[in-house]
């Protein structure tokens, strides 16, 4: 007998329609012989499957959808909500609750992973690769330029603690262009990262367990055209992503088994994605963040890293529902 799956887009963040995309990509490679399909699309309080033209509302004190005077239960959900709620914790923390089970990380840890000066700490912790030098504040405690330059080198990247794609992201060469770069990150959060510019190749790797193995994808370098990835180059098709990247086998391996044990550090699940600087001059591996629901639309990472080890993304996603039944 088939299961329900809920497949849970949008959200209220400035990437809803990212991860509208992504789900057109999930819901069409999802296995339909073993799986029926419903994309629920989350916009605030209002939670609804939509079919022809008609919202059907669903029923927050069970999670079910009605359907031609039928209820429809879900027996497992894929989340790809970017930002909240769908990657912070929030509704993973809902749905266990409701004992329903989902294929990615659990609400501790992508409350962890969502927020960057914690995942910092955390990864720090692990003593598995090096993490840049930073300082962190809240609004109503913040530093001043001065203060930040007698701690920090410039340049400087001046990041929201939480959110994605780079949202309220600066680079900063010159200790005057701090204190707009500082507003631009409280716009998006009440909490901030300065960290200090690490010169190197931008490398990335797609991580899943699956059957009790942790394995790594083929990495992915990441070569913007502009300062840096921003949000809009990495979705106007102005950054080069190479995949598998131009590496040697000795950054490959050590990108690769670093990834997979932040992924068991953290204790993560389904399918993350995690980011590396590689500082050649000085031959160091360094930490940037781990995404617990990277992007499956078609211009995405995941899918061309899926799709360059000779799987499916179909292969991907009947392997992520797998291991939650």
């Amino acid at each position: 007998m088939k299961k329900n799956i809920a497949l849970m887009a949008g959200g209220n963040s400035g990437e809803a329609g990212v991860s509208l995309r992504s789900a057109i990509q999930v819901e069409e490679n999802i296995d339909k012989t073993l799986y029926n399909v419903y994309q629920i699309v989350l916009k605030g309080q209002e939670w609804f499957y939509e079919k022809n033209g008609v919202k059907h509302h669903i029923n927050k004190d069970d999670f079910s959808l009605t359907l031609e005077n039928k209820k429809i239960n879900f027996d497992g959900v894929f989340i790809i909500i970017h930002g909240t709620p769908g990657e912070n914790g929030l509704l993973q923390g809902y749905l266990e609750m409701m004992n329903i089970p989902f294929a990615s990380c659990s609400s501790l840890v992508s409350a962890i992973t969502f927020d960057k000066v914690v995942c910092n700490a955390v990864v720090r912790e692990l003593d598995v690769v090096r993490v840049a030098k930073n300082v962190s504040f809240y609004k109503n405690n913040s530093m001043s330029a001065d203060e930040i330059c007698q701690k920090l080198t410039l340049p400087l990247f001046v990041k929201p603690s939480e959110g994605g794609s780079s949202i309220g992201m600066s680079k900063v060469k010159q200790k005057e262009e701090l204190d707009l770069a500082i507003k631009t990150a409280f716009d998006i959060h009440q909490r901030i990262i300065i960290e200090e510019f690490i010169k190197g190749r931008e490398l990335t790797c797609g991580v899943l367990e699956s059957e009790g193995k942790i394995i790594a994808f083929p990495i992915t370098e990441i070569i913007p055209k502009k300062e840096f990835f921003d949000y809009e180059s990495k979705y106007d098709g102005s950054t080069d992503e190479i995949t598998p990247a131009n590496v040697n086998e000795e950054i490959r391996i050590e990108v690769q088994e670093t990834a997979k044990k932040i992924y068991k550090g953290l204790n993560c699940k389904g399918v993350c994605r995690i980011d590396f600087i590689y500082d050649e001059d000085k031959q160091e591996l360094f930490f940037l963040e781990v995404n617990t629901i990277p992007g499956q639309s078609a211009q995405s990472i995941v899918p061309k890293q899926v799709r360059s080890m000779g799987w499916t993304t179909k292969t991907l996603y009947s392997k992520m529902l797998e291991e939650i039944f």
